[in-house]
């Protein structure tokens, strides 16, 4: 079930980056997101031949850049002979198709490549049919426009139902009714994914969720933390299909530590939409560990950007630690950046600093959790084992009546053995 390619790789074409400077956004930040989307362009297989800035107070609703412009792009893409522009910021249908009428080439924006990306990436069943979706939807609105050029180039006037017009139809429906299917078979994916986070939450197991912008090192992390095997590699979005292993706190509990999709600047809101299913876990998760690449230029930046998604997902709430990751490439800079982040500084790929994070996450996961002092009568072994199965027995000794337990709980087992508790003297 592949996506279809929004970039002909048969050869490596020659982009145009376009970065519009509107305030409030400084040159600086557009310039950095434009290296950014030059990086972008070049995981995709396209080679950049030239950017293009412009300072606008909006955009101009026609063609984003203005009518002047975009004869300017012209001219630049015939001389370095491009074969697509792209935008950093995302366009509409409408402009979309004026821009490639006056280009004369290909006009593309930020979302369309981050779509490609993810359709080269997805390996799983799950990951293909999400980003078929999100493609499918980006591209819904936009068969309009060439329908109705279509219909212009051969319907005739007057003509009620031209044949342009009715292969647009044809189209729609077609996309329209691929799109259904996939909702459906996700929403089955869903249902049995709910179903196995439930069945993991009734064991009592904590949930922790490793989330962070993309590349940097949340797989190489999962992998240090459980030994795992996670496809870890240094290049954007390596990976996209979650991976849930369990590891044991330094006082043996186990934990149940999930691997996400990496975020980016501007993530396409129809790889969130039907990315939804898989994020969820990092929304129902008890702690994040957010990783940031401390040998970014701009990790503040990076961190901001998660943070939006975070927003988005409705996880902007839950508990997170802060792993700076990297510090093998520049220990001082990592351990500059963990300061101003409230982060600890490691090395996922060396394990430096690991247990401390590991003791961090345990500090964390126990401050969430009561300590409840518990008098269980000697017949009631179904009790005590449930306080053993439910939480973390710290003390436990025979008394006057019965098993005397200290225990840490969650806040739901608390109460379930809430008619055994009793007083510390």
């Amino acid at each position: 079930m592949a996506g279809v390619s929004l970039i002909d790789r048969s050869f490596r074409e020659k982009i145009v980056l376009v970065g519009v400077i509107i305030p409030p956004a400084t040159a600086a930040e557009v310039e950095e997101s434009l290296d950014e989307l030059a990086l972008l362009v070049d995981t995709a297989g396209a080679d950049v031949v030239a950017r293009v800035f412009q300072r606008r107070d909006s955009p101009d609703p026609a063609t984003y850049v203005g009518s002047g412009k975009a004869e300017e792009l012209r001219q630049v893409s015939e001389q370095v002979d491009s074969d697509t522009v792209v935008f950093d910021d995302e366009l509409t249908p409408a402009q979309q198709f004026k821009l490639e009428k006056i280009l004369g080439r290909t006009a593309i924006d930020r979302t369309a490549v981050i779509l490609d990306i993810f359709g080269q990436n997805a390996r799983t069943q799950e990951g293909m049919a999400q980003v078929a979706l999100a493609q499918l939807r980006y591209r819904l609105p936009r068969l309009r426009g060439y329908g109705q050029k279509l219909s212009q180039q051969m319907g005739g006037v007057g003509t009620r139902s031209g044949p342009g017009e009715t292969q647009f139809e044809i189209d729609r429906r077609r996309v329209t009714r691929r799109i259904q299917k996939l909702e459906r078979e996700l929403k089955t994916v869903t249902a049995h994914r709910r179903t196995q986070r439930k069945a993991r939450t009734r064991s009592g197991i904590r949930q922790v969720a490793i989330v962070g912008y993309t590349n940097a090192g949340k797989s190489t992390l999962l992998n240090a933390l459980t030994g795992a095997d996670a496809v870890a590699e240094d290049r954007l979005f390596a990976t996209l299909d979650t991976a849930t292993r369990r590891f044991s706190l330094p006082g043996g509990e186990p934990v149940a530590v999930t691997d996400t999709v990496g975020f980016v600047r501007k993530l396409p809101h129809e790889l969130v939409e039907a990315f939804k299913s898989t994020l969820e876990v990092v929304a129902e998760a008890d702690l994040l560990v957010h990783v940031v690449d401390g040998s970014s230029p701009d990790p503040e930046g990076n961190m901001v950007a998660v943070h939006q998604v975070l927003e988005e997902i409705g996880a902007g709430d839950v508990p997170h630690v802060v792993a700076v990751n990297k510090a093998d490439r520049d220990p001082e800079a990592a351990a500059d950046v963990a300061r101003r982040v409230d982060g600890i500084a490691l090395s996922a790929r060396t394990g430096e600093g690991v247990d401390m994070l590991i003791r961090t996450i345990g500090d964390r996961l126990h401050a969430l959790s009561t300590v409840v002092d518990l008098l269980i009568p000697f017949e009631r072994g179904d009790v005590l084992a449930a306080a053993h199965r439910e939480g973390e027995v710290l003390e436990e000794a025979a008394g006057e009546g019965g098993m005397l337990v200290r225990a840490r709980l969650e806040p739901g087992a608390a109460a379930r053995l809430a008619d055994y508790a009793v007083e510390q003297g």
